[in-house]
């Protein structure tokens, strides 16, 4: 493996740790979720160096809600709005979700979600 691969697969595993983690998911969830299988991704986030292929990390990228570039180098592309740029209100319900514990900010998207949808 390349010096170049290997920070790119290390970048890639690292952070897909990590966004595992934040977005309190299983493995079992991201594979029914992105379609790779569940073996799969234990590979790629294994110390023997497995990388994904361009298809299956454009998958679990989709299925976590991040960019490929974000689970590659950590970083987002783009700049986002600043927090004040939003409506007061807006800026009241993230300033709260902000507060609440990773299974309740999951409750508060779903109810989001479902809102979204009606």
């Amino acid at each position: 493996m390349s010096f170049i691969v290997f920070l790119l697969y290390m970048g890639f595993r690292e952070n897909l740790k990590s966004q595992l983690q934040y977005s309190n998911m299983l493995v079992k969830e991201l594979s029914a979720r992105s379609g790779i299988k569940k073996k799969t991704i234990d590979s790629y986030l294994s110390a023997h160096g497995y990388t994904p292929s361009v298809e299956a990390a454009f998958c679990i990228a989709r299925a976590l809600g991040v960019s490929i570039e974000y689970l590659v180098t950590g970083n987002e592309a783009g700049q986002k709005r600043p927090l004040s740029s939003l409506p007061q209100d807006v800026q009241e319900i993230v300033r709260v979700v902000e507060r609440l514990n990773v299974k309740d900010r999951q409750v508060v998207l779903t109810l989001a979600n479902s809102l979204g949808n009606r």
